[in-house]
């Protein structure tokens, strides 16, 4: 599991799957999200621009990124 730690109110999704590694870039992290392989607290999210905030969870390829 990576962990994420906020130093602002919170980080979208497309960065937080590049911050964690799951993606080499913004365009990677676009095409995963829209073709609906990554899911936010167990909901499939499509929108790239999806505002993570503390306590939430994101599964993508078998890993999960937590955000404190």
């Amino acid at each position: 599991m990576e962990i994420i730690e906020l130093n602002e109110e919170y980080i979208k999704l497309g960065q937080a799957l590049k911050a964690a590694g799951f993606v080499d870039s913004g365009a990677e992290a676009k095409e995963v999200i829209s073709e609906g392989l990554v899911t936010v607290n167990g909901i499939k999210e499509i929108r790239r621009g999806k505002k993570l905030h503390k306590g939430d969870k994101v599964y993508y390829n078998g890993g999960e990124i937590e955000i404190r």
